[in-house]
């Protein structure tokens, strides 16, 4: 028998009023695969993200994790069962040092589960994270306030704080948006480190180049609906997916 897959969409659907964002979108997630979602601005990407960690109502179809329905759960739940994410726009709680933001995760009911209330020092477990992430303790920049730090960092302290909760599953929506060349050059290692450790990624991404050195599979999405799956050369030779990102020629 095939082993049941970690996440299974089914059909997913989400309608605002008479505009179609989410149409029919249906797939499958094994465990320790990173599946990369893309299509051009527009497309649905976020919006299945959502739909899928329940900042969403679907309007129809399913969302499974590890056998068990999770379409109408709250976000928490869904954290709880073993879903984080990281959200394009980062919102810190910038008047904290960056390694005071990791208390809400570090904190959170499913991380005090996983330990059996015994975390230790929360405070060295959240510098020795931000480390792991590309902080580097030695230079202060964990204890400056979030208000000061730039977007790179500002993307790893998002990393961080998804990876603290200990999830099975990852959902990264535009990690490598706004960073320059070198860093997302050196932030691909660690999401091959969380792969070699067993997570289970999902990425948004518009930086093809990158996805496609560590995505297992890829799927595109163009006006809600999924015109392509497959790996990256396969995809990307399809004639539907070349339409949508050049254009028709007609």
């Amino acid at each position: 028998m095939s082993e049941t897959p970690l996440l299974r969409v089914d059909e997913l659907s989400k309608a605002f009023g008479g505009v179609q964002a989410v149409n029919r979108v249906s797939f499958d997630l094994n465990k320790g695969d990173l599946l990369g979602i893309i299509g051009p601005n527009g497309s649905g990407k976020t919006t299945t993200v959502n739909l899928i960690t329940g900042f969403v109502k679907a309007t129809g179809g399913r969302v499974m994790f590890k056998g068990q329905e999770i379409t109408r759960l709250a976000p928490y739940k869904i954290v709880r069962l073993g879903i984080a994410r990281t959200f394009q726009m980062v919102k810190p709680f910038y008047q904290l040092p960056a390694f005071k933001n990791m208390i809400i995760p570090l904190y959170s009911p499913r991380v005090k589960a996983l330990v059996g209330g015994k975390y230790g020092d929360r405070n060295a477990v959240a510098l020795d994270l931000l480390e792991e992430v590309g902080f580097e303790r030695d230079a202060q920049v964990a204890y400056k306030a979030a208000s000061v730090l730039p977007q790179g960092y500002l993307k790893r302290l998002e990393l961080a704080k998804a990876i603290a909760l200990q999830p099975e599953l990852m959902i990264l929506d535009e990690l490598f948006s706004g960073l320059s060349l070198a860093e997302v050059a050196s932030i691909v290692p660690i999401i091959e480190k969380l792969l070699l450790e067993g997570k289970t990624i999902i990425m948004i991404e518009h930086r093809l180049k990158e996805l496609f050195r560590i995505a297992n599979r890829v799927i595109v999405l163009n006006f809600g609906r999924k015109i392509a799956e497959g790996s990256a050369k396969e995809v990307m030779e399809s004639d539907e997916v070349k339409k949508a990102y050049l254009g028709s020629e007609e």
